[in-house]
């Protein structure tokens, strides 16, 4: 265990730097956890999570926007996603952007889809200049505060290390049906 955070405290700022620019919630998440352990510093943890996430999306939109005939090849199978973020677009406008964030298997889609409908790259960089601080610091100071609870939880794991595995294949499981579910014409 004192080997696995020496390591994530040697190469954390790299992954959250890594998994922000993807828009991990779970990483930066982590991030928040080990600030509050004091393996990372939460000042500089905010501030890489926020940036990259910007820097994230933004290259997504950028995709979007300028490569469509590069992109169109990846998505192809992905066509109820780009017709539900689209969806998502057109019934919230702006606070798509803010809502993307958290939303798993979409949040990829809605940059691309909003570059796609000509959406002015400006603005959907002012509006995105807006939602990452506020999805990384939700997140981030969540986990911190939570991080008396989840270490806890973790130290309760050791006693049975099967039961996280078990409740992450339920929480990967019912949130893949409730997605599939939502996405299907009725």
């Amino acid at each position: 265990m004192e080997d696995t955070l020496t390591n994530l405290s040697t190469w954390g700022y790299l992954a959250l730097a890594f998994f922000s620019f993807g828009g991990s919630l779970v990483v930066v998440a982590a991030a928040g956890v080990l600030s509050f352990m004091g393996e990372m510093n939460l000042f500089i943890s905010l501030s890489i999570a926020i940036v990259f996430n910007f820097i994230g999306d933004m290259f997504l939109f950028y995709l979007g926007k300028y490569h469509k005939e590069d992109i169109k090849p990846y998505f192809e199978k992905h066509k109820r996603k780009i017709a539900l973020s689209t969806l998502i677009l057109r019934k919230y406008g702006v606070w798509a952007i803010f809502i993307q964030k958290f939303l798993y298997g979409i949040k990829t889609l809605v940059p691309i889809s909003m570059a796609l409908s000509r959406y002015d790259f400006k603005k959907f960089g002012i509006y995105n200049a807006l939602a990452s601080p506020f999805f990384v610091i939700v997140i981030m100071l969540t986990a911190y505060y939570s991080g008396d609870t989840i270490k806890s939880l973790f130290e309760n794991f050791k006693e049975y290390p099967w039961v996280p595995f078990v409740i992450l294949a339920i929480l990967i499981g019912t949130i893949w049906y409730v997605m599939e579910h939502l996405t299907k014409r009725r």
